[in-house]
């Protein structure tokens, strides 16, 4: 049977993660890896989640073991009312949360809800891979504004805005990854932030806000969130996830937005899954109320602090001229910048070769082909892998200049 007439626009529309495509070909034990966007397994509350789990089962199995509502457990929505307000000054509903099977189905639901094919929207260039993918899925058209150290610029995002305008073509949303984003690093100024929410205002459209690691903030000063800097006004809607700040084998995230906006999901969601795992969200509700994750991210924050110092110093030590990198605050991801003439894709099965492996980076930018930057991880390397693979990167880089 040959399928390939039957194929619906969606699956011609798209194309395999070039990360995730890569993390088979390096998944011999004896690459050093930079390349994947994982958590410290070795930092996992693996005894505690066992503890709830079991306590979960035992005390109330006709629950967590049942289907559950598609718009989540009541019990972890009350939990995430406290925790927004606690972290984040944000007064939210419940009605105004959505528990998702992790960032990557809001973005998914999002595009349904919001894109059809041929639509715009705009992203910071580079950005997120995963978003990418969801956003092509859909049919849209992507704009990218151009960014610096301190992530998207404000001014380009209108100059897009401006031309979509100029063209008679709304602008469905803004997409961005505020904190620490994934792939450079870079974090918005809350300045940068208060302009950037009045573009959307004065050119009717919304931000998408993804914030999957905001929580892990090693120096410095946190921003407001796009939504507490909304104040409830509707041009925000943001997404939240626990795989970078428990565990990322729950895939339990959340959406928080307008109300009318999250009963328009919860009728996508019950065509996609009809419900996030009733388990997962009360034990995840219980780690919640015992005041688990608070400890568990500090301890989060003093490793990949660690591990984030040992890349800035190692790369200070061994990279050659010409090269340049981000100094992140926080998160898990670092961006770097090779001389213009090199082509990071070219140079990765070199590195391969040489047992290390990073993603290059011209998949995170949405309509430009910028060949010579590359994403490196480092939250789940260990130290003496931090330091060797640098060594094995930094020679292949030189032979190659």
């Amino acid at each position: 049977m040959d399928y390939t007439s039957l194929y619906s626009d969606a699956v011609r529309r798209s194309k395999a993660s070039a990360i995730r495509e890569l993390l088979k070909v390096i998944a011999q034990p004896d690459i050093i890896s930079f390349a994947g966007g994982l958590p410290s397994p070795d930092l996992f509350p693996a005894q505690e989640i066992a503890a709830i789990m079991k306590d979960v089962v035992g005390t109330d199995p006709k629950v967590s073991l049942q289907y559950g509502a598609t718009e989540g457990q009541a019990e972890l929505k009350t939990e995430l009312v406290k925790l927004l307000l606690e972290t984040e000054n944000i007064t939210a509903r419940p009605e105004q949360l959505l528990i998702v099977s992790a960032s990557q189905q809001a973005l998914d639901m999002a595009s349904r809800a919001f894109v059809n094919p041929g639509d715009y929207i705009i992203t910071a260039s580079p950005t997120y891979l995963g978003a990418l993918q969801a956003f092509h899925a859909a049919g849209a058209k992507i704009l990218g504004a151009a960014s610096d150290e301190n992530g998207v610029i404000a001014e380009d995002i209108e100059n897009k805005l401006r031309f979509l305008q100029k063209e008679g073509k709304p602008c469905k949303f803004i997409y961005l990854v505020p904190d620490f984003q994934n792939p450079t690093g870079t974090t918005i100024p809350e300045e940068r932030r208060v302009q950037i929410l009045a573009l959307a205002r004065k050119y009717n459209t919304f931000i998408l806000e993804d914030s999957p690691y905001r929580q892990i903030r090693f120096e410095g000063k946190s921003p407001r969130t796009f939504y507490a800097l909304d104040n409830g006004n509707g041009n925000v809607i943001t997404m939240f996830t626990f795989s970078k700040i428990l565990v990322p084998g729950f895939r339990l995230g959340f959406i928080v937005g307008p109300e009318t906006v999250i009963r328009k999901f919860v009728i996508l969601k019950q065509a996609i899954d009809l419900c996030t795992s009733p388990l997962l969200q009360v034990a995840t509700a219980a780690y919640l109320r015992n005041g688990h994750l608070q400890a568990h991210i500090k301890d989060l924050i003093a490793a990949y602090r660690q591990k984030r110092d040992l890349m800035l110093k190692t790369l200070q030590e061994v990279m050659p001229k010409g090269v340049s990198w981000t100094r992140p605050e926080g998160g898990l991801f670092l961006w770097l910048t090779l001389p213009k003439h090199m082509d990071a894709m070219a140079l990765l099965s070199k590195a391969i070769e040489r047992k290390v492996a990073y993603v290059a980076g011209v998949d995170f930018y949405p309509d430009t082909n910028v060949k010579n930057d590359l994403r490196l991880n480092f939250s789940y390397a260990t130290h003496e892998q931090i330091v060797e693979g640098l060594k094995r990167l930094a020679q292949t880089i030189k032979e190659n200049c």
